[in-house]
């Protein structure tokens, strides 16, 4: 990251009127959150519970496992984390009218907690539950007070997190705004992704905007169709962003 980089990044985004930010895993370790693939992420848990995170993570073994899967869940899900300067600094472009949307991949929360407003979670929330029996909804504090397997209150059933697991699809209506800002779009920044996961990365063939930034420790596949590419740490980056255009 150089000051001339950060300085053509703030270039953009001034001559910008409607960014979308479409971003992964990479935004949320820096709040300490574990990734699925890094050497210390979710993966190493494979030697504890005998199953890969897609196995655990996936619909058919949260209905035949319940109990283990909630194990791993709580393990990996509940704990208490902040939004960082990333998620900081987003939330300031979209009360600034640059960024009009935030697409994640991400289940954490940590965006509306930074504060921003549309942000269309494509892979669902830890923040909400509901049972799949009924449809009686429930916050992630009940699931906190549950020991164990957490049960539906007017039914015997096992509530389920409102996140989209392996074997299930996507959101209709999420996926059609998203898409939607996606192709609006006169820039896009992809951060701390590596675009690696379908079907959500196969939204930024809607794009056609003039500018891409790409944010990412590793390279993307789509690093040869930007104007910049960031290999830094994505909360420095922003952080220096929001830096320069306040100059």
């Amino acid at each position: 990251m150089t000051h001339d980089s950060i300085r053509a990044f703030a270039n953009i985004v001034k001559a910008s009127s409607d960014i979308v930010f479409f971003g992964g895993a990479g935004v949320s370790t820096e709040s300490g959150l574990k990734d699925y693939r890094s050497q210390d992420g979710i993966y190493t848990a494979v030697t504890e519970y005998g199953a890969s995170p897609e196995e655990i993570l996936s619909h058919d073994y949260f209905y035949a496992r319940t109990e283990d899967f909630y194990r791993f869940y709580r393990d990996f899900f509940m704990g208490e984390v902040q939004p960082n300067a990333a998620h900081y600094a987003l939330a300031e472009l979209e009360k600034m009218g640059k960024l009009k949307a935030v697409i994640t991949q991400n289940i954490d929360n940590l965006h509306q907690k930074a504060g921003s407003e549309r942000v269309f979670e494509l892979h669902g929330t830890t923040e909400k539950y509901t049972c799949p029996v009924c449809g009686e909804p429930y916050t992630k504090q009940y699931l906190r007070e549950c020991v164990g397997v957490p049960v539906c209150k007017k039914c015997p059933n096992p509530i389920k997190p409102d996140v989209v697991l392996y074997g299930e699809q996507l959101d209709d209506s999420t996926v059609s705004m998203a898409i939607d800002a996606i192709s609006r779009a006169d820039t896009l920044i992809i951060g701390g992704t590596s675009l690696a996961v379908y079907p959500a990365a196969g939204f930024l063939r809607y794009f056609c905007g003039r500018h891409l930034i790409v944010i990412n420790r590793d390279d993307t596949r789509m690093d040869s169709r930007a104007d910049l590419v960031f290999r830094d740490s994505i909360g420095e980056v922003m952080q220096a962003l929001m830096h320069e255009l306040k100059k």
